[in-house]
């Protein structure tokens, strides 16, 4: 039989409670500056893959706090690492953190966005585009 070329992503939490697996190609990748991220995280800025929910399977429990009126971040309620986000204007989508993949690197970042709340002493010298808010959709 031969062997499938779609590409799968593993990850999980610090203490291995929580374990994920994404299948095929994210729709995007990106390094997010928002003041949310930022404080949710504890760091200037904060890595995400994004697939579609379908896409993603979860195994072990996480618990869900509401970061917003539409924002939700997930993560292992044992050990706190910062897991996914999910939004009402990102429906049927889920933002994976890349930090928490096994590999983190096989999905680098194609560009930058909520650069207009960016830290002024970071500043990462990767050429990749910048946006000031979220990136347009279409």
């Amino acid at each position: 039989m031969p062997e499938s070329t779609t590409p799968a992503y593993e990850g999980g939490c610090q203490c291995g409670a929580v374990r994920y697996r994404a299948s095929g190609a994210p729709l995007m990748t990106a390094i997010c500056h928002c003041r949310m991220c930022r404080r949710a995280h504890a760091a200037p800025a904060v890595a995400w893959a994004m697939f579609s929910e379908e896409q993603v399977r979860m195994g072990g429990e996480t618990q869900v706090y509401p970061s917003s009126a539409e924002g939700r971040r997930g993560f292992c309620p044992r050990c706190g690492t910062q897991i996914f986000f999910r939004a009402d204007y990102i429906p049927g989508l889920v933002d994976l953190t890349i930090g928490s993949l096994d590999q983190p690197d096989t999905l680098p970042p194609q560009f930058h966005y909520w650069h207009a709340e960016h830290l002024s002493w970071v500043e990462f010298a990767d050429g990749l585009p910048r946006h000031a808010a979220f990136p347009p959709q279409g």
